[in-house]
């Protein structure tokens, strides 16, 4: 029915013949081989056909399997199945050049694409295309000379000026670059649905490319191209360093809350007053004072109040004192100070250390949320940006928000370029929403700038074309070929962290050493002391005085002898009042002390009380 030599002889008369008929001759001739197959081993019986009914015809699977079976070399090459897919076949990929057409590849089912001329894709010469590309000022994107000696593209420098001139090599084109006029990177109006910036400019077919810090965003991808992105960042919160918490006289009381601190000292009263009434309710604390003077039976108590009190601070303060329980009761109670003692004084002294070499810093918010959920600091973005786009259109809570906010304080919370904004914010009181890579290149060089918190999106920036632009692919593959070669993160080191311009920001690090402690850190330890020693110096004088006034001091004067005796009685004993003075007896005191620094006793000094029983020598 169809012969091999008819076909062939038939289509060699033809000059040329497109893919498309090629594949549709094929396809007729490789199914009426599998009928021709079908009819010689059964007869085919075509029964009449129905719309009405699905009634399925039963040589269906049998034509599937010759089909299947057939193979043939046709128009486009030998033609085999297998489970129904075509195998042993391969595509010529061609490229079109000036002049001729070039293969540069194959693909086949099993390999897919093989490039055998990379090299094709990549003019190293000009085109002879110039390309008329915009931009717009932003450091370290794009910068500019505004000496008189720098004309044409000289004027521009920066990091996508680097990265358009090396891709303008790879691809092959030369380019015109100039300023967009109304330097706006392009958002759209609400209310008009109009486009402005290096957007607007791109519709309109003024330019045919748009390069710059400019974000890919749905709403733009959809008036024009972007090429892959060649830095990828995100919504950052740019704001002042937050200062230093001062540092306060009494800082060593940090470790524990002023209410730990009342409540330890409620408690060292509570215990005190109990190991006080304790100790007299219990009869193991009471003692004979004198037990062989059997006329004068007493007997004392170790705990007296001003005792107890002592003894409870003595354990707070891990010292020894002369008190020791004896009751199992008091033992009890000194049990548990001791133990709420210690772990009093381990977790002080656990949080002491870092409470005094820590730096604490004053940092009014930590994250957008807190941004939004205040209004004492003012926040704002750059006007006709993607940031300012993305609160507009974001459906998240907070940063719808956040947009009312900023919306309600217009034109006030928007700034024509990063610079004003960066302004505002050393200027204080201030957040600058704004993209993280620029973010990054400020806070390097400014140490009084600082990023708070995370990431609010992600996104990357690409290099705008029209739409339907041939431009766009080529310069795709040239930014994949840059980053994987790492042409663009040496790009990336060479603006954002040149050494010559970066700051240097003080080590936070846990490997940093801890901070020297100065006076303004434990000073008031020193206070404390000094109070302490006053207080007791205070307390000493009056103690002194008291003893003045209440201990009256006499000389006994001898009336005579009782020879019968040979000594003085004590009835006979009379005292004369001294001519005393308050300031020289403690002046005496003084003195002695000053003299007799390691001595323990002193003499009386011939000065007696009036109760005392002074025995006499017989004369």
């Amino acid at each position: 029915m169809f012969q091999n030599p008819y076909v062939n002889r038939h289509l060699r008369k033809s000059v040329s013949i497109e893919s498309e008929p090629a594949l549709m001759f094929d396809s007729v001739y490789v199914f009426a081989i599998g009928l021709q197959t079908l009819d010689q081993s059964n007869t085919l019986n075509l029964p009449n056909l129905t719309c009405d009914e699905e009634i399925p015809w039963n040589g269906g699977l049998s034509l599937i399997n010759y089909v299947n079976a057939v193979e043939w070399k046709g128009l486009t090459g030998p033609i085999q199945f297998k489970e129904g897919q075509r195998v042993q076949f391969k595509l010529d990929l061609i490229k079109l050049k000036q002049h001729s057409i070039v293969k540069v590849g194959e693909w086949t089912p099993h390999g897919h694409l093989n490039i055998t001329e990379p090299s094709m894709f990549f003019d190293s010469g000009s085109m002879n295309v110039t390309l008329v590309v915009i931009t717009i000022l932003e450091t370290p994107y794009v910068m500019m000379h505004y000496e008189k000696n720098f004309t044409g593209n000289e004027r521009f420098y920066g990091f996508c000026v680097d990265i358009l001139e090396t891709i303008s090599h790879e691809v092959g084109f030369d380019y015109i670059l100039d300023l967009v006029p109304d330097r706006k990177y392009g958002a759209k109006d609400p209310a008009t649905g109009e486009w402005n910036g290096m957007v607007a400019q791109l519709m309109k077919y003024k330019a045919d490319l748009a390069v710059g810090s400019m974000t890919i965003t749905y709403a733009r991808e959809s008036v024009i191209d972007f090429t892959k992105p060649f830095m990828n960042l995100g919504i950052s919160i740019l704001f002042q360093v937050p200062t230093s918490e001062p540092t306060r006289l009494f800082s060593f009381m940090n470790p524990l809350a002023i209410e730990i601190w009342i409540y330890v000292l409620n408690a060292y009263f509570l215990v005190s007053i109990c190991i006080y009434i304790v100790g007299k309710l219990s009869p193991i604390e009471w003692r004979y004072i004198h037990p062989c003077d059997l006329d004068n039976i007493s007997i004392g108590n170790q705990f007296s109040l001003s005792d107890s009190f002592w003894f409870t601070i003595g354990t707070l303060m891990q010292q020894s004192t002369d008190i020791y329980p004896r009751a199992i009761s008091t033992r009890i109670i000194s049990s548990i100070w001791g133990f709420f003692s210690l772990i009093i004084v381990a977790s002080y002294t656990a949080n002491l250390a870092a409470f005094l070499t820590t730096e604490r810093m004053i940092n009014p918010i930590e994250n957008a949320e807190d941004l939004a959920s205040q209004t004492e600091i003012s926040y704002g973005t750059l006007d006709s940006g993607s940031t300012m786009t993305f609160f507009r259109d974001s459906m998240i809570e907070t940063y719808k928000k956040m947009w009312r906010s900023m919306d309600n304080k217009k034109p006030t919370a928007f700034t024509t370029t990063y610079e004003d904004g960066i302004k505002r914010v050393n200027q204080g009181n201030y957040a600058f929403l704004m993209e993280s890579t620029m973010l990054d290149y400020i806070v390097q060089r400014d140490c009084n700038l600082t990023q708070i918190g995370g990431l609010l999106d992600t996104k990357g920036y690409g290099i705008a074309t029209p739409k339907g632009s041939p431009w766009r692919d080529k310069i795709s593959l040239a930014i994949l070929e840059l980053q994987e070669k790492g042409d663009i993160q040496m790009l990336y080191d060479k603006w954002w962290k040149n050494t010559d311009e970066t700051c240097t920001r003080r080590s936070t690090s846990k490997q940093s050493k801890a901070n020297a402690l100065g006076l303004e850190s434990i000073g008031g330890v020193f206070v404390v002391l000094i109070a302490g020693i006053f207080v007791a110096a205070v307390v000493a004088f009056f103690e002194f005085w008291f003893n003045f006034r209440c201990h009256d001091k006499a000389r006994p004067i001898h009336p005579g002898v009782n020879h019968d005796q040979g000594v003085i009685l004590e009835s006979e004993w009379t005292y004369t009042p001294l001519n005393r003075c308050f300031w020289i007896e403690i002046f005496e005191e003084l003195r002695f002390a000053s003299w007799c620094m390691n001595k323990q006793k002193r003499p009386e000094l011939n000065r007696v009380c009036s109760e005392c029983k002074i025995p006499q020598k017989p004369i």
